[in-house]
């Protein structure tokens, strides 16, 4: 029998990780790997929730680890620090991504990448190329993953092939890109009950660059101030994450989506480096037009080590 396989996105995982996971599980199962999953390295968000409500999907199971030299695809990422624990001894068979390449291994796989705003944009061309039928419950769910990953086309990593191919996904999902997008994205940003710790993990990703080790986290909302009311709070519990994991430097990013701009909480030895950027008062900074973690906020950090 055909060793299982495993397909998931990153921890902490967003819209693009979850959809391309289930995705790139169709597109294996067309190619004649039947016996493979899509699971996921954390808790669904309220954004992805309403895409599989809509859907009438059930969430993919959540795994914390996985054995020695189980298959395994990675979606929406490469780095180790960001996927699974023990990636070190899975077989990796492929990955489908559109993030900066920070990857090794010592044998050959399949690796594809392209320089686009979302995964989702890659596994349309995946399908397209093989002449594989998108059924419309798969182009739902990319394109909901383009539109979360653009912020409906308003983030500078969208592209045009970005909008083109979410386009032709409308057409096949009948969908109202704008009123759909519109109402997946503000599911999104209600974040009243979510504690401290809850927030400054639902979408935070690790870095290592050299000798430096942070952290960039993110949330989407819709009042700015309404997240910063729990400020001390948060201050408390990054704090907690930069002495637990040794990091040098965590930024919360917090994106007002409506009006496009963020504002961050810098905490860390290593602040100074924001600081090359922006003035942080009491850890903080408004940074008008940012929100983009990948094309803004990392440049930040690598361009001024």
């Amino acid at each position: 029998m055909e060793e299982k396989t495993l397909i998931f996105g990153h921890k902490n995982p967003d819209t693009d990780t979850i959809c391309s996971s289930i995705v790139m599980e169709d597109f294996e199962k067309k190619s004649g790997n039947k016996n493979c999953k899509a699971v996921r390295l954390g808790k669904v968000n309220k954004e992805t929730k309403y895409v599989l409500n809509y859907l009438g999907m059930e969430e993919t199971p959540c795994i914390e680890d996985v054995e020695d030299g189980t298959n395994v695809i990675l979606v929406d990422h490469n780095e180790a620090t960001q996927s699974v624990d023990n990636i070190q001894n899975a077989k990796i068979l492929k990955v489908i991504d559109h993030h900066t390449i920070n990857f090794k291994a010592p044998y050959l796989l399949y690796y594809r990448t392209e320089p686009v705003g979302c995964t989702a944009t890659v596994l349309y061309h995946l399908y397209t190329e093989n002449n594989f039928e998108i059924e419309k419950n798969i182009a739902v769910l990319m394109l909901s993953a383009i539109i979360s990953d653009t912020l409906l086309f308003k983030s500078p990593t969208c592209t045009p092939e970005d909008e083109k191919v979410a386009r032709e996904l409308a057409k096949i999902a009948e969908i109202d890109i704008e009123t759909y997008g519109l109402e997946m994205l503000k599911a999104g940003t209600d974040l009243d009950d979510f504690s401290e710790e809850e927030l400054i993990n639902l979408d935070a990703k690790k870095f290592t660059s050299g000798d430096l080790n942070y952290i960039i986290a993110q949330v989407n909302t819709v009042s700015i101030d309404d997240v910063l009311k729990k400020k001390e709070k948060l201050e408390e519990e990054i704090k907690s994450v930069i002495e637990r994991n040794g990091l040098d430097l965590f930024v919360f990013a917090i994106t007002d989506i409506l009006n496009s701009n963020s504002q961050i909480i810098a905490l860390g030895d290593r602040v100074d480096i924001i600081e090359k950027t922006c003035k942080l008062e009491n850890n903080t900074a408004f940074l008008e037009g940012v929100v983009s973690r990948k094309k803004q906020l990392v440049p930040m950090v690598e361009n001024n080590i």
